[in-house]
């Protein structure tokens, strides 16, 4: 098991800060085939050996994944994508 977590500052108003993580939310699932669903201010994604939350704070998001084997083996590799879409995504 691999685990990935992001913390990302954001100064977005919480619509926009919804639309962001919804939009790497997105990614994620596009990539990985996760499911994904909203209960509050927190995304939760999964599918077999991959599980996580992106929670939606005021002026930060953070994001916690957990990888089973053997995606954990791409760990360094899906933290800097998710990473850098956040980045982009989160900027007001």
């Amino acid at each position: 098991m691999a685990d990935i977590n992001i913390v990302q500052a954001h100064q977005l108003a919480p619509e926009q800060a919804r639309a962001a993580a919804q939009q790497v939310a997105d990614k994620l699932a596009e990539q990985f085939e996760l499911a994904c669903r909203w209960d509050g201010d927190v995304l939760r994604f999964e599918r077999g050996g991959v599980n996580g939350a992106l929670t939606l704070l005021p002026n930060q998001a953070q994001l916690q994944i957990a990888l089973g084997f053997p995606i954990s083996m791409m760990a360094a590799m899906v933290e800097a994508k998710v990473s850098e879409k956040m980045r982009k995504v989160f900027v007001a």
